[in-house]
């Protein structure tokens, strides 16, 4: 029978891995628990556990990702990944930490199955191009060239990151940019809440079918401090309790009623400025915010 211990060693990257393939905590935990049971069901513990897991999770990954692609096209209005708490990243998996914003999971959108399976195993998880090639059935070179191909779409896809600054997640001095852009929108300062957005920033909501959201991402500034005044001085008459919290990796707020959840908002910052903001209030991505994801 395969060994346990290994397969619980192997757990947070499976379910990172799988978590960043699919964007949903829950199908992620399903993706590894099938994988679990493939291992215990395994005659023999695999010359490279590792490997062997990676390769089932990841396949049972792509499975998953091509079925939930059909159902996010009769999404209503934009599709963002489920927000997860998790802790500040040391400097040094700075790439490890980038690959769990939500910024970065929904550029991955931009991707085909196959290539975000491919780019996320070379790039985040550092596997060598011959296993990648085992686990998608395609060629050693060929992967190599989908890598490329990924990697240029990403770029493609985020150009403001091509400046080289790199979102961090959650320094002294990005908690104070959210802090007083926070109380400029509760108190109504337009002027303050603007100095602190980038120009060009971006907000994107997600609110499901039964939540009113914005429909289309929010473009420039002023438009989106318009939008983020209303909605502020309605969540003060609601009573909302606002608490501060690391949201894949970068600072974010949870806006609570009555103890539980109810809307999620996450920060991207680079250049000292809010560049992304990202609102999720879709309840059914809402469930797992009580307890950190243990994953890599």
């Amino acid at each position: 029978m395969a060994d346990a211990d290994v397969f619980e060693q192997a757990r947070p990257r499976l379910l990172g891995l799988a978590y960043r393939m699919l964007g949903t905590v829950s199908d992620a935990e399903d993706i590894v628990q099938e994988a679990w049971l493939r291992w215990e069901r395994s005659t023999a513990t695999p010359e490279r556990p590792e490997a062997w897991l990676t390769t089932v999770t990841t396949r049972l990954a792509l499975d998953q990702l091509r079925s939930a692609q059909r159902r996010r096209e009769l999404y209503v209005g934009p599709w963002l990944p489920e927000p997860v708490t998790t802790d500040p990243a040391p400097e040094q998996i700075a790439i490890m930490s980038e690959s769990l914003t939500l910024g970065f999971l929904t550029v991955l959108d931009a991707l085909s199955p196959v290539e975000r399976a491919v780019f996320l195993l070379a790039d985040v998880f550092a596997v060598a191009y011959a296993d990648i090639a085992v686990t998608v059935d395609r060629s050693e070179v060929a992967c190599r060239q989908i890598a490329s191909r990924a990697r240029r779409r990403l770029r493609d896809a985020r150009p403001y990151a091509q400046s080289g600054q790199r979102p961090l997640s959650g320094s002294g001095a990005q908690w104070q940019l959210v802090e007083t852009f926070t109380v400029a929108l509760a108190a109504g300062d337009i002027r303050s809440a603007l100095s602190c957005l980038a120009p060009d920033a971006v907000l994107v909501s997600d609110g499901g079918a039964g939540r009113h959201a914005a429909r289309r991402p929010v473009l420039g500034a002023g438009r989106i401090v318009r939008l983020l005044a209303n909605l502020s001085k309605r969540g003060l008459s609601a009573g909302y309790a606002i608490a501060p919290a690391v949201i894949n990796r970068t600072p974010g707020l949870v806006f609570s009623l009555d103890g539980t959840a109810d809307l999620v908002a996450a920060f991207e910052i680079t250049g000292g400025q809010l560049q992304r903001i990202w609102l999720i209030n879709n309840p059914d991505k809402l469930t797992h915010l009580d307890v950190a994801v243990p994953f890599s």
